[in-house]
């Protein structure tokens, strides 16, 4: 029986065209027909290789996943899922689509699962059952990508906005605000790990905190 012709292109070159594109102009980039001009193959063809975008993505995503820091779990849930986080907010600086791509993701990929792993093991400490540690983790990545979706999206205050700020405090309308700016709120230099640790431990703590009225096991 003769046999069809070999694929001209693999599902990796597929996926890694769609990476470089996602990386060097944003996700809205990325399409079958641009990936399909990248490796010079028929857009058509491409879905011999993903059956769509959204699979596409899935694949994407969970590449990307195996570049990022395999975090060592010392038994200190603290500890480890700060490390998780701060490993996760590496690998999102490094391709600044991934926030947006993350959300409604099958996250069925060894990489992604892998990190899931790890994050069920910093928790394990804590004695909570399976599904709230996994609400965790979920809540934990959210916190990470909306802090780098806003790293992305900072921008210095233009003149005219610092104006219209400073003519508002000086009215005396707002006094919290005159005194936070006193104190150095905004402009204080922000810090992941110290805003993570806030997010962080009061998700937890809150967690594990008896419910009022919760019978004891012991």
């Amino acid at each position: 029986m003769a046999r069809g012709r070999p694929p001209a292109h693999t599902r990796d070159q597929v996926v890694d065209a769609a990476i470089r594109l996602a990386d060097t102009e944003g996700l809205a980039a990325v399409s079958m027909r641009r990936i399909a001009t990248e490796i010079g193959a028929g857009a058509m063809s491409l879905y011999t290789y993903v059956p769509d975008k959204d699979r596409l993505l899935d694949l994407m995503v969970d590449r990307v996943g195996a570049s990022m820091e395999k975090t060592k779990i010392t038994g200190d849930w603290r500890t480890d899922l700060m490390a998780l986080a701060a490993a996760q907010r590496t690998l999102m600086r490094a391709h600044p689509w991934l926030p947006a791509a993350l959300p409604n993701r099958r996250l069925t990929g060894r990489n992604m699962l892998d990190y899931l792993e790890r994050g069920l093991a910093a928790l394990a400490p804590t004695g909570l059952d399976g599904p709230t540690k996994m609400e965790l983790i979920a809540l934990i990545t959210g916190f990470v990508a909306s802090y780098v979706t806003n790293e992305q999206a900072a921008a210095t205050p233009t003149e005219e906005q610092v104006e219209l700020i400073t003519a508002a405090v000086a009215s005396g309308e707002f006094p919290q605000l005159a005194a936070a700016l006193a104190a150095g709120g905004p402009g204080r230099e922000t810090s992941f790990e110290r805003i993570a640790d806030w997010t962080i431990s009061g998700l937890v703590e809150q967690a594990i905190r008896p419910r009022p009225g919760a019978r004891s096991s012991s």
